[in-house]
């Protein structure tokens, strides 16, 4: 199984929609956020190395999925899609004050004021994110207009240097067709799925950083 799609877009943009959409199109799993907290030991130094511009072997991470998407692997795109060249890559996007009014609500505050008592593995992912996030927003991610800024310079750097025949750029409104399209799948006879919204975002973390 080698991975099929590589979502380029950052945290905020329909990622954990677009993660089940595509576990449910690609019958196996995606990686995402929420797979890295399943593996935060054996994961961790990997996407660190990853951030300080280190080679990384992707199938040690990667290896037995058929999509990644979210952060940090829209932090480490072009990195990966070097690995794996045939895989398509979806750049989600969605309105630059919508998605601030949403990230500057729930994945950045946990990275600029974190609880005190991290455990060690949540401390070096945090660490990890930090430097992750050097290279997404040279300006630093407290303030609206540098990371509005930030957020759009990554679309366009997405779009400049992604072959326009190995790039979809996608937001949750357009559903299931643009993907389907692109794989070559036929359309599911379902609701596209629309989970982790802002409120389901706070409800989680409010029991889990």
């Amino acid at each position: 199984m080698s991975l099929q799609v590589i979502g380029a877009g950052l945290g905020r943009t329909g990622t954990m929609s677009l993660k089940i959409a595509l576990e449910k199109l690609l019958g196996g799993p995606c990686y995402h956020m929420t797979e890295l907290f399943n593996h935060l030991d054996e994961h961790t130094p990997l996407w660190h190395a990853a951030a300080r511009g280190e080679p990384v072997e992707w199938n040690r991470v990667l290896n037995g999925y058929v999509a990644a998407v979210d952060e940090p692997v829209s932090t480490q795109w072009q990195s990966i899609s070097a690995y794996y060249p045939d895989a398509l890559i979806i750049l989600s996007v969605r309105d630059a004050e919508s998605w601030w009014k949403s990230a500057s609500t729930t994945i950045l505050p946990v990275k600029q004021n974190p609880p005190a008592d991290l455990s060690p593995a949540r401390r070096a992912w945090l660490n990890m994110m930090l430097d992750s996030y050097k290279s997404i927003y040279p300006n630093g991610f407290s303030r609206q207009e540098e990371s509005i800024a930030a957020f759009n310079a990554h679309i366009a750097n997405v779009r400049q240097q992604v072959p326009a025949q190995r790039l979809l750029v996608w937001e949750v409104a357009d559903g299931w067709e643009p993907i389907c399209q692109a794989l070559g799948i036929a359309v599911p006879d379902e609701p596209f799925p629309k989970s982790n919204s802002t409120e389901e975002f706070k409800a989680r973390k409010a029991k889990d950083i």
